[in-house]
């Protein structure tokens, strides 16, 4: 228990910003870092889209940090045969809808729009393609736009 005595202000304000806690088994793992244009806005203003969106860019950035220079992040999906989407774009609707662009095995182009009550994404690597010259990481330019916005 802490003796830390805090004014209101700052007890309000600790509630609204953004926190993230992780344990590993392996002690090299990265946690998810949180970046400063994430706090820029209380979660308490943010639509259950946005706040899950921001959170989304946060894993898909660190998972790519674990990634080898042959590898893309990608994402599986459950229940029937759809396979695998590499993830190529990620936007959000308010209040409640977050959608993911990419393509599948074949490179078909495929959107992915989920309501954030069902939200659940499985994070894969996939081998680049063998005629692009270094693997896309998209997790970056969205993390570039959440600073920029």
């Amino acid at each position: 228990m802490s003796n830390d005595i805090k004014t209101t202000a700052e007890a309000i304000e600790a509630a609204a910003l953004p926190r993230s806690h992780e344990v590993h088994a392996d002690p090299d793992a990265t946690p998810v870092e949180v970046p400063d244009g994430v706090a820029k806005k209380p979660v308490a203003e943010k639509s259950p889209a946005e706040w899950a969106y921001e959170r989304l860019i946060m894993y898909i950035q660190n998972f790519e940090k674990q990634l080898d220079g042959d590898h893309e992040v990608a994402m599986g999906f459950t229940g029937g045969d759809a396979g695998v989407m590499r993830i190529e774009g990620m936007g959000f609707f308010d209040p409640d809808i977050v959608t993911f662009y990419g393509s599948d095995n074949h490179g078909i182009k495929t959107q992915l729009v989920q309501h954030v009550s069902q939200l659940n994404v499985l994070l894969r690597a996939l081998p680049k393609p063998a005629e692009q010259p270094e693997a896309a990481r998209i997790g970056f330019r969205l993390a570039d736009d959440l600073e920029r916005s």
